[in-house]
Formats: C-alpha cells, sequence, structure tokens
C-alpha cells in the first residue's frame, strides 16, 4: 500500500458504462471510499417509493463511464427497515456490475455477518478492508490471501481517510468486471446445506434476478417477499426442511441461519486473523468506562452540549454582527441607484435581505454547530451520545438515535429532519420530525436572547428554554402513546474512537450546509419577497384585522401579534419586524415583562418556518405537513392565552 494521492477522473470517448456499488455496515468509512473516487462529481437521489436517499457519483476511465451508487449503512439483507429493502432491492434489480463491501478490518467477524449475505446473492464482490491502521494499532494483522481463498474473492487492505489502497481497489474492482465470475459459495453447517441444497434443487426451473441459493436461504428464513415468487408446493417442501432443521437444533429456523452465518465468521476469522504483537492498551474501553457511565456519561455529555451553544453563540454573534454592518454600510450605495423607489426597496428589503438573512444564519451559526457535529460524528463520540440517551428517548417512543436529529435542530430544524433518515421506521421519524420542529433552532434562540434576556434577564430566558423542553417531552409522551407502533430496540455498532479527519469533516459540513442553501434559502428568499409586497401595497392593516383574536388571547398588542406571522418565513425575522413596525429596538417601552415573556415563549413554539414546512412535506406528504403545522398552531395558542392568563393573576 502506498499514500499517492490518486486521480480517478478520465476523459470518455465512448457509451460503455459500468455499475459499483458500496456496501456495508454503518460507520465502516464506507462513505470515505465513495467520496475519494468520486470527487466532487455527485448526486443525491431517494429509492423509489422510499425515503432512504441513494447517493450516486461518476468516474470515467479508458472510454468508460463507471457509476458508483453508495447504498446505505446497514447490518443485514432482512426486509426489516427501509435501509435493507432499498439495498436489496438495488443489488437484486440494478444488477450492479461489482459490489464492494467496505469492511472495518478491526471488527472482521461482526462485519463478516453482512459480507456472508452479500456472498450469497452471487454477485461479483470485492472486500475493502477498511480502517487496517486500527487493526495494526491492536496488534493484529489479517492474512489478506488466506481470506481472500476462504471467501473466494477478492480483498484489498484500505485506509480510505489517508487514501491508501483505494488505486489498487479501484483496478482491481474493474478487473473483476471484465472477467467472467462463476460464485463459489462459503458453506454452512451440514445439516443446513444439505436442505439449502434440496431447495435450489426444486427451484431449478425457476428464473431468479439473484442466486437460487439466496432465495433457498430467505425462503428457509420466511422472507415475504422470496414466498410470493414460489408455488405452494414449495412452501410446503421449505416447512417441511425448516422443522427438520428446528427440531436437530432445538431453535427457531431465523435463528438457526443466524447461527451458522455468525459460526461461518467465527471459522473464518480465526483462520484469518493473526495477532501481531502484544495488543496496546484498549483505550477506547476506558475511555467509554466514563463517557457511558450512567452518573458521569450525562456529565460529560451536559459539558460537551454546553461548549458547542457556547463557540456556536460566541461565534456565531460575533460573525452576525459583522455581517449585518457590512450589508448596512452596502445598503446607501444600492439605495442611492437611479431606478424606481419602490423597486429599490422591494429588492433590497425583499430579495436582498432574505438572501441576508439566509447567509446570516448558516454562516455564523449552523456553520459552526455542523462543523462541531461532524467533528463529534468522524470521532466516534456521536454513536456514544446515541447509545447513552437511548433509555429517556425510549420514554418517548422512539430510540437513541433519535438524538441526534435533534440536536441538529439546535442548529436548524430543516436539516434535522433530514438527518431522521438514520431511523428505520416511518413511525419514529414523524414522532422525531414533530419534536425537532419544537427544539430552540439557533432563529428562535435569537429572540429568547435578543428579547427576553435583553429586557427581562438570563433567569427568564432559561426559564423558557425550561418550559420548552418540558413541553417536547409532554408531546413526546403523548405521541408515544397515540401514534401507532411500538418502540424499537437500539442496535448499532459502536465504533472506535479516532483522530478526525480534517477533509472528512469538512466534506461532511458541507454535504449538510449544501443542501440547506439549495432547498431552504430559495425559499426564504421568496417568502421574504412576498411579505415585502404586502408591506409595499399596504396591506397590513387589513392583516392586523385579522389577528386581533388571537391578540386577545395571548394579551399582545395587534401589531406585536401581526409580527408572528413573520415568523413563519424565518423565526428572527419577528423581532426584526417588531422593531420595524414599532420603530425602535428597546422593546420594555412597547412591551410589558407579561408580554415580553409569553411573545418569547410562543414563537419558541409557533409553527415552523416555511422552510421547514417544505422540509416536512418532502419527506412525509402534505397531509402530515399540514396537520403538524395546525397541531403546532393551535397548541401555541392555548399554551400562550393559559401563560398570559397564569402570569396576570400572578
Amino acid at each position: 500500500m502506498n499514500n499517492q494521492k490518486t486521480n480517478y477522473a478520465f476523459s470518455s470517448k465512448s457509451g460503455k458504462s459500468i455499475t459499483i456499488a458500496l456496501a456495508g455496515n454503518a460507520n465502516v468509512g464506507k462513505s470515505v471510499i465513495f467520496n475519494q473516487l468520486t470527487g466532487g462529481n455527485q448526486i443525491i437521489g431517494n429509492w423509489p417509493g422510499k425515503t432512504v436517499e441513494i447517493q450516486e457519483g461518476y468516474i470515467e476511465k479508458n472510454g468508460t463511464k463507471i457509476r458508483v451508487v453508495d447504498l446505505p449503512g446497514i447490518y443485514s439483507l432482512s426486509a426489516y427497515s427501509e435501509e435493507e429493502v432499498v439495498t436489496r432491492e438495488f443489488i437484486i434489480k440494478e444488477k450492479p456490475n461489482a459490489v464492494i463491501v467496505v469492511v472495518d478490518a478491526s471488527a472482521l467477524y461482526r462485519n463478516l455477518f453482512f459480507l456472508l449475505q452479500i456472498l450469497e446473492m452471487g454477485v461479483k464482490t470485492i472486500v475493502a478492508l477498511n480502517q487496517y491502521d486500527m487493526l495494526e494499532k491492536d496488534g493484529f494483522e489479517i492474512d489478506v490471501q488466506k481470506l481472500s481463498e476462504l471467501l473466494n474473492i477478492p480483498v484489498v487492505k484500505t485506509i480510505a481517510t489517508k487514501n491508501i489502497g483505494l488505486k489498487e481497489l479501484f483496478e482491481r474492482t474493474l478487473h473483476a468486471v471484465s472477467m467472467p465470475y462463476i460464485p463459489k459459495f462459503p458453506k454452512y453447517g451440514k445439516e443446513v446445506e444439505e436442505r439449502v441444497r434440496k431447495l435450489e434443487e426444486i427451484l431449478s426451473p425457476y428464473d431468479f434476478d439473484v442466486s437460487k441459493r439466496f432465495v433457498s436461504i430467505k425462503l428457509l428464513e420466511h422472507d415475504d417477499e422470496f414466498e410470493k415468487l414460489v408455488q405452494k408446493e414449495i412452501l410446503e417442501l421449505r416447512d417441511k426442511l425448516a422443522s427438520e432443521l428446528e427440531e436437530i437444533h432445538g431453535e427457531p429456523i431465523k435463528t438457526i441461519i443466524i447461527q451458522e452465518r455468525y459460526a461461518l465468521a467465527s471459522r473464518i476469522t480465526a483462520e484469518a486473523l493473526r495477532k501481531k504483537a502484544k495488543k496496546s492498551l484498549d483505550f477506547s474501553n476506558k475511555i467509554d468506562d466514563i463517557l457511558l457511565h450512567p452518573v458521569f456519561g450525562f456529565f460529560f455529555l451536559t459539558l460537551i452540549l454546553l461548549f458547542m451553544f457556547f463557540v456556536v453563540f460566541k461565534f456565531g454573534s460575533f460573525l452576525s454582527d459583522y455581517l449585518g454592518g457590512l450589508f448596512d454600510r452596502l445598503k446607501p450605495y444600492f439605495m442611492s441607484l437611479k431606478i424606481n423607489e419602490s423597486l429599490k426597496t422591494f429588492l433590497w428589503d425583499g430579495v436582498i435581505d432574505g438572501l441576508v438573512a439566509a447567509f446570516g444564519i448558516v454562516l455564523p451559526y449552523i456553520a459552526p454547530f455542523y462543523l462541531l457535529l461532524s467533528f463529534l460524528e468522524d470521532s466516534g463520540y456521536l454513536a456514544r451520545i446515541a447509545f447513552l440517551t437511548d433509555a429517556f428517548m425510549h420514554k418517548l417512543g422512539i430510540h437513541g438515535k433519535a438524538f441526534i436529529p435533534l440536536i441538529e435542530s439546535f442548529g436548524c430544524n430543516v436539516p434535522a429532519i433530514m438527518g431522521t433518515r438514520v431511523l428505520e421506521r416511518r413511525r419514529d421519524r414523524i414522532i422525531v420530525s414533530i419534536l425537532a420542529t419544537l427544539v430552540p433552532c439557533s432563529a428562535r434562540s435569537v429572540i429568547v436572547f435578543g428579547l427576553v434576556a435583553a429586557f427581562l434577564g438570563p433567569i427568564y430566558a432559561i426559564l423558557i428554554y425550561v418550559l420548552d423542553f418540558l413541553f417536547i417531552f409532554i408531546v413526546g409522551l403523548l405521541l408515544n402513546r397515540y401514534v401507532k407502533g411500538a418502540p424499537t430496540g437500539l442496535i448499532m455498532e459502536m465504533p472506535r474512537y479516532r483522530t478526525p479527519v480534517i477533509r472528512v469533516i469538512l466534506k461532511q459540513t458541507w454535504v449538510r450546509l449544501k443542501d440547506f442553501f439549495t432547498f431552504a434559502t430559495p425559499i426564504i428568499v421568496v417568502s421574504n419577497a412576498v411579505m415585502e409586497g404586502l408591506i409595499l401595497l399596504n396591506l397590513l392593516p387589513y392583516l392586523e384585522i385579522g389577528v386581533k383574536p388571537f391578540a386577545y388571547i395571548l394579551g399582545l398588542p395587534s401589531l406585536a401579534t401581526l409580527t408572528l406571522i413573520f415568523g413563519a418565513l424565518r423565526k428572527e425575522l419577528t423581532l426584526i419586524m417588531l422593531a420595524t413596525f414599532y420603530k425602535t429596538s428597546n422593546f420594555s417601552l412597547v412591551l410589558t415583562p407579561v408580554q415580553i415573556f409569553v411573545y418569547g415563549f410562543v414563537t419558541m413554539i409557533y409553527i415552523p418556518c416555511v422552510a421547514t414546512i417544505a422540509m416536512l412535506k418532502r419527506e412525509f406528504g402534505t397531509k402530515i405537513a399540514t396537520l403538524i403545522t395546525l397541531f403546532e398552531f393551535v397548541l401555541s395558542m392555548i399554551l400562550g392565552g393559559v401563560l398570559n392568563l397564569i402570569l396576570r393573576l400572578v
């Protein structure tokens, strides 16, 4: 292996094309290999009928167009989650010319469980033994030649973060594509193999898009999708063979198949894995003794989160003021242009101000937040957060992985809703998305700090956060009770701690920010322009009349209540319009302390901004997005009214 930088871009002169799929468990470095191979030439799209994204990149070599597809990180080829279904369907229906299975070399035994299932499919397979440096640090090595012989497929050592071994992996894959392939399947125990062979024999007249061995094993596992493809007589034989195995082993047939795979994985690992030297101290386990401790773990989690928000808001405040001042200095030059005054006002306050808002939120607050989030993710700590919070999350009917998008919500709700794709079930994704829209994003925090903390004191700002988190917890309990479905367990591999790679962190941050810019920014700008048009057409007095009933409920002036409409465009605009309408930024002159507190609380739980609503529509459809919006509007009015009544009585 060498550390030479590889260039995979080549000119194309013909129409040849091949497809290479990347598959593997989560946290094995699969996406890093994908990014190294494809560079910036990537597109993202959903698999038909699913919310799971498939990432594609394209390379050209010697006149051949090579499509590289990064499949979701999964642990099996069952049909228990959308990610598993998508991976299986892609390999069966798209028929890639080769599948690169990315394996964590330091966890060979666990990763072989998934690899063996890919081999059962009979597709051309190449193994990337990734993160090999972690294995060597533990004092072990893998006999690549022996492993290749045992699996009957090419095996290549790689360290993707350092671009080591990727050139060899790429060339071995292209060579495998050009060669004929006759699958040689690793064998399970004698009893299982005999019955798999009987099913293969009776399936010989059938024509499947995947190997008959894979179909036979799936029939033994009682996989619904494959049961539909065969006649009743075959299912009766399957039942007989499965019963025989259950009688021999004394276990359910699904458990037997799982045990066979792990037994084979254990035998292969025992033959291929060797101890190289005295194993170094396992600092990863020692660190986990502290960071996953039921008391100290939460203590350090709290410290880390507080540090994150301190850095984000300190940096965000500085950069936001700087950008605001920069555009304020540019405004007189723009307004001096010799064009129609109304047009100038519309262009600046409607269009340019919308762009300023989008960049003013993303650059100061969201960008550093996602940079720190990517750092935690690449270091391996983000998975620990999911594990640590799993018990608490189960009270809300979800599991620990949901904590990750909820953390993202503190930056912005839009990418947080996208982040719910890490969850397996639609029920969980909907619950977490609802809770995510109630988490105080950076824009809502601007209101709390700029209004409540500034004019009532930080204690009252903290109290609003406490009320909001209490509200989120109660809503979570109610959703868990009334949304159909039962909580699932947390099944995820705990990655090793590793030194984050700057290039990988920057790439992950850019991917998150890019989707925000391309999706949310146009919505913010257009919505801002529409509202500015209403102002120029002097239609606000009519809107003020319409909000009077809500103003009465909340105990707010009609003009202040009207600014809540602007919160539907982007949250911090409520504060901006409050200053605009009243011609002052000293809000204590126009609002009482009770009104300031109620206003701050309502903006915290009020309906999502249009960009968030649009993302909800894209992920779950118009009906769900509408129901969530109405639900939060009604609750904000009820709770705001109750809070107003209590504070006035007190």
